[in-house]
């Protein structure tokens, strides 16, 4: 049996432009019009049938979508009142490509196909879906070459002193395209410039910002959402002090331009402040790690007792040697003193946290507990086996590579935490397992069995 062949509601869209002649063959509305009935008739054995209704727009350019008739025939199809959209020409529809992808998306959303009777397309066919990804690939081009124009205007505006959006720095307001002078803020923008050039410190100058509870800019967007200010961090310093916009000028992919604006720090405090920075940037060259850097053991590992991160740092002393430490995360972001934990010495840390390790592989209970979880995941390995390989492990510890050291490390601890009273080990439950592994025979416990006998 045949299967039942579903009804298709087809609407024909007809336009003409004031430019065009309505007497000329086949560009009137009624030759459309028309057209597009005839074209229907001849697919009425697939079911198409013709709705009652008429979407005729005469005397409008296909230019932009402000057309009666077709605000109709969208809003009808959003409603589910149209299965198909025939016109005589996909430009009767629109001579916008962006326009015209806007409106293949809406069939695409509401199952409705389009054809045009002069084009052979059809949306509903395989190559009318063809056609239509190499018209919309050409709206794609159109639509880069939108985004080309907008990004040259940006930049133009922006060359001409204008401000073109983002968060408002601290000291402005914006009005229009221009930033406009808050008196009160800038007020506290001077305050800050004329404390660092005194305290040449961003991390005293920060802590003094905390303590008096200066906040960044706290601001409303276009669309009514307001956005507070946080406490000043050492980043937000770097960034207002560096930032060419207090004395007048609007920057853009690294050149400055005169803005519109006027200035609220004047040109030497700005030169004053640079040199303090340069300064400062040379003397902080040795503190940053690279990848020349010493290994720490506990990076990513050790933590505060109220879970903020302990971060590796090291500087260089005049003799060529290094100096390793642990540096509070918060004392990184606010200045020192802002954590109660402060700086530690790394030398000292690790070896506590290598003493508990080696501790754990020679502890009888930690022993036991391996070689259950050994026993369980292959009955061939014996406990003795296990016990010498942990021994062993423990007794050439020091003669391993730093590098093993540490993987091993980060292999059984899951963190490190730090308290008052000392060091806890939160020990990885997996890594213990994983470790079981490499217990193995041929693995690193017969290797290190092997190096014992020796």
């Amino acid at each position: 049996m045949k299967a039942p062949i579903t009804r298709k509601r087809c609407a024909v869209y007809c336009r003409v432009s004031t430019d065009e002649r309505l007497d000329q063959s086949f560009n009137s509305i009624d030759a459309q019009r028309e057209a597009g009935q005839a074209f229907i008739v001849s697919q009425r054995t697939e079911g198409w049938i013709p709705v009652v209704d008429d979407y005729d727009d005469g005397g409008f350019s296909g230019g932009n979508m402000d057309r009666p008739a077709l605000k109709r025939l969208l809003a009808d199809i959003d409603a589910g009142k149209v299965d198909i959209v025939v016109v005589y020409k996909i430009d009767r529809l629109t001579r916008n490509l962006a326009d015209f992808a806007k409106m293949v998306e809406l069939f695409d959303q509401h199952g409705v196909s389009f054809s045009a009777v002069t084009q052979q397309i059809n949306s509903a066919t395989s190559m009318g879906r063809l056609m239509l990804n190499v018209l919309l690939s050409f709206a794609q081009f159109e639509r880069e070459v939108t985004s080309e124009r907008i990004r040259d205007k940006f930049a133009a505006s922006k060359a001409k002193g204008m401000w073109m959006g983002g968060t408002p720095p601290l000291g402005y307001d914006v009005s229009g395209r221009q930033l406009i002078i808050n008196e009160a803020e800038a007020e506290t923008v001077r305050h800050i410039w004329r404390r660092f050039v005194e305290l040449r410190s961003t991390t005293l100058l920060c802590r003094e910002l905390q303590r008096d509870g200066v906040k960044t800019k706290s601001w409303t967007t276009r669309t009514g959402l307001f956005r507070s200010g946080r406490p000043i961090t050492k980043q937000n310093l770097y960034k207002a002090l560096r930032n060419p916009v207090y004395i007048g000028m609007i920057t853009h992919k690294g050149k400055a331009y005169p803005g519109l604006h006027a200035p609220i720090i004047d040109q030497a405090l700005w030169d004053e402040v640079q040199a303090i920075l340069a300064v400062s940037e040379r003397q902080r060259a040795g503190d940053t790690l690279s990848r020349s850097s010493p290994p720490f053991l506990l990076k990513g590992l050790l933590f505060e007792a109220n879970g903020e991160r302990m971060l590796p740092s090291f500087t260089r002393q005049k003799n060529g040697g290094l100096c390793r430490y642990y540096v509070a995360y918060l004392d990184r972001k606010f200045g020192h003193g802002t954590s109660q934990v402060g700086t530690l010495p790394a030398e000292p840390l690790e070896q506590l946290v290598i003493e508990q390790v080696l501790g754990a592989l020679r502890a009888p209970e930690t022993i036991q507990a391996v070689c259950d979880v050994v026993k369980a995941r292959d009955a061939r390995i014996g406990e003795p086996e296990v016990v010498v390989a942990m021994r062993n492990l423990a007794v050439v510890w020091k003669e391993l590579f730093p590098a093993e050291q540490r993987r091993l490390v980060q292999l059984l601890i899951r963190r490190v935490l730090i308290h008052e009273r000392g060091v806890e080990i939160e020990w990885h439950p997996m890594g213990w397992f994983e470790l079981c592994g490499e217990l193995a025979p041929n693995t690193i416990g017969a290797e290190l069995r092997e190096l014992e006998e020796v």
